[in-house]
């Protein structure tokens, strides 16, 4: 065993075992690194992650590669959720180097922290035009051996970009429309009409960017906002990225028309689209979007949730050493469980065919309105929605019975915010007392065992230990979910707790000079550089969200102060909403409210 087998990260501990001679980052690490002048190896991704497996299984359990390794590099795995400071700062640097990204990441660092070469995913030897991995290696540690000058001038050069702001706020920008009515012309262009969603192959949900689209359609009244909205909705709700028996989502496909996902399944996603969802359902009364909020949050609170209260973070794409296994189905299969009868039915409103849609069997999506199939196959509505309710039930039994993909059971506080906020809203808006209390135990929860010996917030917690500082990502996300539940419960306390993480905020993660917040506080473990973070990705920029908290919490408080950090949150990202409004959704939520309220 190396050093993983003493973490608590799961993604960590599957690495225990490895040859690779592993370390976690840290100063043990870092230390050796520089008296041993040797360059570091690190690799970053999840437990959730496909490719992570598969680079795991194809390179770091081969004992040739794992040989190169250890005799040439300091090698440090990174659980990205666990350490998204780090994660945050060396994806930057390889998508500048290779203009991509991705996990696994891997990054070739100097002793003293600076990347000078990186990359993905590489297999353990040379294909389909992609350089081996030992090949890699080799190349690696000779160019540090005989051209160190020159790779330590190039990592220097890595480091000032990392270190620059490439787009400036301005502390005196006019907070205008502007942004807005860009993000909405931005949407409409990049609209899939046919299939929903933005953009081509590979698709996300863009859950902010929805949201935003529906608030600005309840503006304007311009009803191909909300069609961009609905058609999206309504798609993902009937492809395979929605679980069709389960609930919840998964996180993206690796095609156009939401079939195929990559079938991880992360708290994130299913939290923002349950909320999403919600938010849709107030604004059409559509009932098929209250029954896609209550499956997705049913599914959280069965299989993602702690004892003790908290969410936990992910179940893996792949079990029993496939991807996928766990959700796909043959015609045969479906048969013996609900019967041949039953099964035609079931299979054609599915899409279950002998051939399949992936990989020889099937993933369950509905190419066609449940009243469509009723009328094909010479049935009554009602009668055909029981019966398909039913069978889906006894396949979800029989489900059951699989070997579940893996579960990482870390709690993570800024993602456990976003469940807290949208089961709190959809236990009050959909008269769900069930959700309300699992919303208010978990944030017990969090307010109690995340916290140091000093009372500040942690970042994650697996196991009974918490680790890591919070970030700013971690004390927004909360702030927001604690005013959720004072709106939706009315207790005070929560409000209270809400304007302590607020504090701490201005505190600790305020740039007094030029307006916005750090992803780290100024207390944190100094790193190469000290980021912000306004750009969304899957999930909303921290600086977005700090902004929203601020601006509910000031509407509650009345207090100026954090009025003032959330306005000039907002003109440091001016320049992010004009330049990537689709990458930017969550300040311009808060952009509208603050409009709204002016």
């Amino acid at each position: 065993m190396n050093k993983l087998s003493q973490e608590i990260s799961p993604y960590l501990l599957q690495h225990a075992d490895n040859p690779v001679d592993w370390q976690p980052w840290g100063p043990e690490a870092l230390e050796q690194s520089k008296s041993q002048q040797k360059p570091i190896f690190l690799s970053i991704g999840y437990s959730a992650c496909h490719w992570c497996h598969v680079m795991a299984h194809e390179s770091f359990e081969n004992a040739e590669i794992a040989e190169l390794l250890n005799r040439d590099f300091i090698s440090i795995k990174v659980d990205r959720e666990e350490r998204p400071d780090l994660d945050h700062i060396y994806m930057e640097a390889v998508q500048a180097m290779t203009g991509q990204g991705g996990w696994p990441m891997s990054v070739f660092l100097t002793p003293d922290q600076k990347p000078f070469f990186g990359g993905t995913y590489w297999p353990p030897r040379s294909r389909g035009g992609m350089a081996g991995f030992g090949q890699v290696l080799k190349a690696m540690a000779a160019t540090w051996h005989e051209r160190r000058d020159e790779v330590l001038q190039q990592a220097e050069q890595a480091a000032q970009y990392l270190q620059s702001e490439r787009v400036l706020g301005d502390r005196n920008a006019v907070l205008t429309e502007a942004p807005l009515l860009a993000a909405e012309a931005a949407a409409t262009h990049a609209f899939d009409s046919q299939l929903g969603g933005f953009g081509g192959a590979p698709k996300f949900p863009h859950a902010t960017d929805l949201k935003l689209l529906l608030r600005r359609w309840r503006k304007s009244g311009n009803a191909a906002l909300l069609e961009m909205v609905t058609v999206t909705l309504d798609r993902m709700a009937g492809g395979g990225i929605y679980d069709q028996l389960g609930g919840g989502f998964h996180r993206y496909t690796v095609d156009a028309a939401w079939l195929v996902p990559h079938f991880e399944k992360m708290l994130y996603d299913n939290a923002m689209l349950a909320g999403c969802y919600l938010d849709a359902w107030q604004a059409t009364r559509n009932e098929g979007y209250a029954r896609v909020v209550r499956a997705t949050l049913d599914y959280v609170l069965r299989d993602m949730t702690d004892p003790l209260g908290g969410f936990h973070s992910a179940e893996d794409a792949d079990s029993e050493g496939e991807e996928g296994k766990f959700y796909v189905w043959t015609p045969d299969e479906i048969a013996r469980i609900i019967g041949p009868e039953r099964s035609t039915a079931f299979c054609y409103v599915y899409d279950v065919s002998k051939t399949g849609n992936f990989e020889g069997r099937n993933i369950l999506h509905l190419p066609k309105p449940l009243a469509v199939c009723a009328k094909i196959l010479g049935r009554e509505l009602q009668s055909l929605e029981a019966d398909i309710a039913a069978d889906r039930l006894r396949l979800l039994d029989a489900r059951a019975n699989r070997i579940r993909p893996g579960l990482d059971d870390k709690v993570l506080v800024s993602w456990n915010g976003l469940a807290i906020d949208a089961l709190a809203r959809a236990g009050a808006m959909l008269d769900e007392p069930r959700y309300r209390a699992a919303a208010a135990k978990a944030a017990d929860f969090l307010l109690i065992a995340l916290r140091d010996e000093r009372g500040r917030l942690m970042h994650c917690w697996r196991a009974g230990q918490a680790k890591h500082d919070a970030f700013l990502d971690d004390y927004a996300s909360l702030a927001n979910a604690l005013v959720a539940l004072f709106e939706t419960q009315t207790e005070a306390r929560w409000l209270d707790e809400a304007c302590t993480l607020a504090d701490a905020i201005l505190a600790r993660f305020a740039d007094a000079e030029a307006g916005g917040f750090f992803y780290t506080a100024i207390d944190h473990e100094p790193l190469i550089a000290r980021k912000k973070d306004l750009w969304d990705s899957p999930l909303p920029s921290s600086t977005g969200l700090a902004a929203t908290a601020l601006l509910r919490l000031a509407r509650h408080t009345g207090r100026d102060d954090y009025r003032r950090a959330a306005e000039d949150a907002l003109r440091a990202g001016v320049a992010w909403m004009e330049h990537a409004s689709l990458g930017a959704g969550q300040l311009l939520l808060t952009l509208d409210d603050w409009l709204s309220e002016g």
